[in-house]
């Protein structure tokens, strides 16, 4: 009997539940919305690393690439929240296909690792300018050493 099929997975390592094995760091990963606190999981909460699965919006899974997506960067979201602060937004990863090229934003989950955060925004003060363009004509301002501090607050509620 195929394992695959035996443990409920598909050959692409998702079951019915969207829980997967990561493609980079090969940890078991639940999609459960209670620990993650996002509705489409779609990125490790160790490694940050995700897989392009989406084309036109969070959830579709209708990317044909399938790739590895590495975490490049942090950004803040900006919402239209009434009562929101001036620099006040969701912290976003932002992800760099490995196959095709393409930036895009997920949000963070509530169970990823906070350490591996604050690695990718130091990681990012040294990205190569081609990186940043590529990143800013996709039209998404990356947290800066400036802004260290809002990583702090939206993590851990203190600067």
């Amino acid at each position: 009997m195929n394992t695959q099929i035996r443990h409920g997975r598909s050959r692409a390592g998702r079951n019915t539940c969207g829980d997967f094995v990561c493609m980079v760091c090969h940890n078991f990963v639940s999609a459960e919305a209670a620990l993650s606190g996002v509705q489409h999981r779609n990125h490790c909460p160790y490694c940050l690393s995700s897989r392009h699965l989406d084309l036109f919006k969070a959830g579709d899974r209708l990317s044909a690439c399938k790739a590895s997506m590495r975490p490049v960067a942090l950004s803040l979201k900006k919402t239209c929240k009434k009562y929101a602060g001036e620099n006040q937004g969701e912290v976003m990863l932002v992800h760099l296909c490995a196959g095709c090229g393409k930036i895009s934003i997920n949000r963070i989950a509530a169970d990823d690792d906070s350490e591996n955060l604050r690695g990718i925004l130091e990681a990012s003060y040294c990205l190569d300018n081609g990186l940043k363009s590529l990143i800013a004509i996709a039209g998404i301002a990356i947290i800066t050493r400036g802004d260290h501090h809002l990583l702090q607050f939206q993590l851990f509620g203190y600067d």
